[in-house]
């Protein structure tokens, strides 16, 4: 009986909170498709849906710190290293910054290696871009997403460490999952194929970006060719929640069966390939009143094997497999947060 009786506070809480967002209508951000506001069904209030998860954004600036964690193991399960890359984003909607697309400015990249000494990368701090891109998922340039990847060239941390061309990658990569789950999971996509075709509870769609093939090369350290290759990508509509006290749209996303090839060039000609297999999924929150991201999780796991050239007697070269782990957390926050 208090079983029952604590689930029913705790759903009468949230179908209040529900309302009050749904109540406040478009002009603050909230309500569903243009001239039609869901019914508040009285058994359930509102939770039963149908939600507009496809409607406009909120134009106001919006704060977010992202934390992704890559961590090496053994295949005797036993933890070999971990490195952690945080970066502190701005967004400023299109409509407020006068830009072709809404732009971003990074506050500040970290790179925290082993959990202890952190590192900063000074070229990053202050880096603005808009961003904007077309139906391919690429810009004018074929930059997916429309990351600059010329700015992940020659970077160096605060201790005047210069980072390789390969060790780049995770870095640049941190734009791309801000934005593939930010602006590509959680935004419309075309034909049907995303977000806004989820309308209740339980439904599942197959998203636009399922058995997709994006380029995975950067710079001189990534040779054109590599690729990461997207499985049965979908998302679901898990539920309702509250995030910092706002009404959010929970969710789920799964990449399915992926895999991807990474080629990278050696003196001499020669190229050490990596080819592995991947699954990444996730949760993404929306606020159900301005439209936003207010956070998103996603655990990934990566087996992989990396093959070296022949040596030059014509010996075989050395093949050595390897298995990370990457958690990522996006976290929208308050002005006072993003700025210590």
């Amino acid at each position: 009986m208090a079983r029952n009786s604590m689930r029913t506070t705790a759903l009468g809480f949230l179908a209040a909170a529900l309302a009050a967002a749904l109540a406040a209508g478009p002009a603050a951000g909230g309500g569903a498709a243009v001239g039609q506001r869901p019914k508040l069904p009285a058994d359930l209030g509102g939770l039963a849906g149908p939600f507009d998860l496809g409607g406009p954004i909120r134009p106001e600036v919006r704060y977010y710190v992202q934390t992704t964690d890559y961590i090496s193991f053994g295949f005797d399960g036993r933890r070999t290293g971990i490195t952690t890359y945080v970066v502190k984003m701005k967004v400023m909607p299109a409509a407020l910054a006068g830009k072709a697309g809404d732009e971003y400015a990074v506050r500040e990249f970290s790179v925290i290696t082993g959990g202890g000494k952190v590192e900063t990368i000074p070229a990053l701090a202050g880096w603005t871009y808009v961003f904007k891109v077309g139906g391919s998922g690429r810009d004018e340039k074929g930059q997916v997403l429309g990351i600059p990847q010329d700015k992940f060239a020659g970077l160096v941390t605060d201790a005047e460490r210069t980072i390789s061309p390969v060790a780049s990658y995770p870095i640049y990569n941190s734009f791309i999952d801000f934005h593939a789950f930010n602006d590509e999971f959680a935004r419309p996509a075309a034909g049907g194929a995303g977000i806004q075709a989820l309308r209740t509870i339980g439904q599942t769609v197959r998203h636009a970006s399922a058995f997709s093939e994006p380029p995975v090369s950067l710079g001189s350290g990534i040779k054109e060719g590599s690729v990461f290759r997207n499985g049965d990508v979908r998302l679901t509509f898990k539920g309702i929640g509250l995030v910092d006290g706002a009404v959010c749209a929970v969710i789920g996303y799964d990449s399915g069966e992926s895999t991807l090839t990474m080629i990278m060039p050696q003196p001499g000609g020669q190229d050490i390939v990596t080819e592995g297999g991947s699954q990444y999924a996730g949760d993404i929150y929306i606020d159900l009143g301005a439209r936003w991201v207010r956070k998103v999780t996603m655990d990934e796991h990566v087996v992989t094997e990396t093959r070296l050239p022949a040596g030059a007697s014509g010996a075989p070269g050395q093949k050595f497999p390897a298995y990370t782990v990457r958690h990522l957390l996006t976290r929208m926050v308050s002005r006072d947060e993003f700025e210590k």
